[in-house]
């Protein structure tokens, strides 16, 4: 076969375009950081960072999930240490009221207050949580007790509330928690909640009242057991709901361990090793100068450098 200067001429060029190719790789690397710069550079790489972002992202999700179910119940469990509050205040004043050593004067001061208590408990069933009420199951637009003074109906139920129905948030694959504390559940006993009636704490205070409008000591006196149920009842639906939270924080300790896991492999997956790089550059770079100097010795010569 003849060799030709052309061939030659072109050989040479193509030679120094792959020179200048993996310059080109090893500078694109130390600009960006990067490993590869699109997917065809290495396959198995790309594949792996894109299972990687995927984890990352996910757990991202998961960590949001459980910072709005926390904040959900934590709201929820400072209602119940409120309500809990209020109905020990209820019972001290009953046991007071029991003695039969109050005035009429006492025994209406402590009617008062038991019916101010009343009102309390009826405007914390229908606490919110970023505009949702948290205790009305799947109605979380709805409230769940009347609480129009002027109404009949106050202190009633607005609706039916299932003491299944669960509020469910996703906190890792295939990990829900349930954030409901349904409201029959909590104020009717633990049993579900009907539409207009009469939560059975509601009725303990209005029995309460009644009681001590008649001044009927002894009507005042049986009141304290099922004051104290009601108490009994409140510290259980508490004890369920602190129990979710500190499994939300060990969800949530996981969850960040997993977080850095998962980072530092996408790292080591992604990022460039700057030495290794520089070297490969400098390597790159001394061929792509020799592939210049051999180019320049099969240009110079001509066939009328040899006829003079």
């Amino acid at each position: 076969m003849r060799i030709t200067n052309t061939m030659l001429i072109d050989n040479m060029m193509k030679y120094i375009g792959g020179n200048l190719g993996r310059m080109n790789k090893y500078q694109g690397q130390l600009g960006t950081g990067k490993k590869i710069q699109k997917p065809s550079d290495d396959p198995v790489v790309a594949a792996r960072a894109l299972k990687l972002r995927t984890d990352v992202a996910e757990i991202g999700q998961y960590k949001r999930n459980i910072n709005d179910a926390k904040s959900w119940l934590e709201v929820s469990e400072s209602t119940l240490g409120k309500l809990g509050d209020v109905l020990h205040r209820v019972r001290e004043l009953a046991v007071k009221a029991s003695s039969g050593t109050n005035t009429q004067s006492d025994t209406q001061k402590i009617l008062k207050e038991v019916k101010q208590l009343k009102t309390q408990v009826v405007h914390q069933a229908n606490t919110t949580y970023a505009g949702r009420y948290l205790f009305s199951g799947f109605k979380t637009d709805t409230k769940l007790i009347n609480d129009d003074e002027g109404d009949i109906a106050f202190g009633q139920f607005n609706m039916d509330v299932l003491n299944t129905e669960a509020i469910k948030y996703e906190i890792g694959i295939g990990d829900n928690i349930n954030i409901n504390v349904p409201g029959g559940d909590l104020f009717n006993s633990g049993a579900d909640a009907a539409a207009s009636g009469v939560p059975s704490m509601i009725g303990n205070f209005d029995s309460l009242i009644a009681a001590l409008s008649a001044g009927d000591n002894e009507a005042i006196s049986s009141m304290i057991g099922d004051i104290d149920a009601d108490m009994d009842n409140v510290s259980r639906v508490r004890a369920d709901v602190g129990a979710r939270v500190n499994r939300l924080e060990l969800t949530a300790n996981r969850l960040d361990t997993d977080n850095i896991n998962f980072t530092r492999l996408m790292t080591m997956n992604e990022d460039v090793d700057a030495a290794e790089a520089i070297m490969n550059l400098k390597n790159e770079e001394n061929v792509y100068r020799a592939s210049l100097a051999g180019g320049a010795r099969i240009i110079m010569p001509s066939l009328i450098d040899f006829l003079r």
